[in-house]
């Protein structure tokens, strides 16, 4: 039983990269779906499925590397608020992640969002984690 359900995605997302592998499978829930949605549109990874089986769903993520220096376009993933310590922020106070080259996911009441989002609907929630 995994206590951290999102720390456990982001783990095997970080193992799977630094171990260069070209897709990693991960276990299905609505949240993970929407983080895995904004890292495809910010184009942190290649591509994704999501497989329903009947006992279990999961999501097939491909990850994406630079053709010729085999770099991964992920440098680094980091959980940001944990189950034991919850981090919100407001609108104003929107974390800029690398002075904005990376972003942050947020969970707010529009839903799962990226940082830029954030603030252009001027809106707060929970930092999920930081990917750049």
């Amino acid at each position: 039983m995994v206590t951290d359900q999102i720390a456990d995605y982001l783990t095997r997302i970080r193992n799977a990269v630094s171990a260069k592998h070209r897709v990693v499978e991960v276990p299905s829930s609505n949240l993970k779906k929407e983080m895995t949605k904004i890292l495809y549109t910010k184009g942190y990874i290649l591509s994704y499925k999501f497989v329903d089986e009947s006992a279990k769903s999961t999501i097939k993520i491909a990850l994406k590397y630079h053709p010729e220096t085999k770099m991964s376009a992920i440098t680094s993933l980091e959980r940001i608020s944990k189950p034991g310590l919850r981090k919100y922020t407001n609108s104003k106070e929107l974390p800029k992640v690398i002075n904005g080259l990376g972003i942050a996911i947020i969970s707010t009441s529009k839903g799962v969002i990226t940082d830029k989002e954030a603030r252009r609907l001027n809106v707060g929630g929970e930092v999920l984690c930081y990917v750049s």
